[in-house]
């Protein structure tokens, strides 16, 4: 029985020492290859869990004159295991918070992206409206000298029909004038030959 439980011992040994190496090792790795050596390390530590169990049984069947050794060796192994899982759960906390922490840096980074997005999409939406406001503006100045245009355009029309108008009124008054002149001007010659006929015919 003692000789399977030193058998059981060497492969505690052996398994040990690779399970404390890749403990070391894995803060020093990355990605898929931390995820790989962290789920080859829970494989090894439950092969440990069950070759501890199997030395346990080994011990209850070896003599009580004998067994006291062996349960004091058994002892200082499982210490030692809880120390490697103790250690081992420690590293897994480590590395998911840093996995934890990359993505919450990669949710901040696309977020930003985000919102820097939204900013550049803001500013080109500015620099149109800002150029729709100026082609407004621009437009506004034109109609403005159109209409600038347009009034002096009236005013010289209503200039040019005033002065019209003066001078109509003034042909016409002037034609008033030549009427009335000819009327006086028959009526004295109708008079001076009523006049010449009465002393014509007075004088006969």
């Amino acid at each position: 029985m003692s000789s399977d439980f030193e058998a059981y011992e060497q492969d505690f040994g052996t398994l040990t020492a690779d399970i404390t190496n890749k403990i070391g090792r894995i803060p020093k790795l990355a990605g898929e290859e931390k995820t790989q050596l962290v789920l080859n390390v829970d494989k090894q530590l439950e092969e440990v869990r069950e070759l501890l169990e199997q030395m346990d049984l080994e011990v209850r069947e070896i003599p009580i004159q004998s067994r006291g050794m062996y349960s004091s060796r058994l002892k200082s192994y499982k210490q030692e295991m809880e120390k490697l899982e103790k250690e081992f759960v420690s590293i897994k906390n480590v590395a998911r918070s840093e996995v934890l922490g990359r993505a919450h840096l990669l949710d901040n980074t696309e977020k930003l992206e985000r919102s820097s997005r939204r900013l550049e999409a803001g500013y080109q939406i500015a620099v149109e409206t800002e150029q729709v406001g100026q082609e407004i503006l621009t437009n506004l100045h034109s109609d403005r000298e159109k209409i600038q245009r347009s009034r002096d355009r009236l005013r010289e029309t209503d200039a040019n029909l005033g002065k019209s108008s003066r001078i109509l009124t003034s042909m016409l008054r002037r034609i008033i004038q030549n009427r009335i002149l000819v009327f006086i001007l028959g009526a004295i010659i109708l008079l001076t030959i009523v006049l010449a006929i009465y002393f014509n015919l007075r004088g006969h």
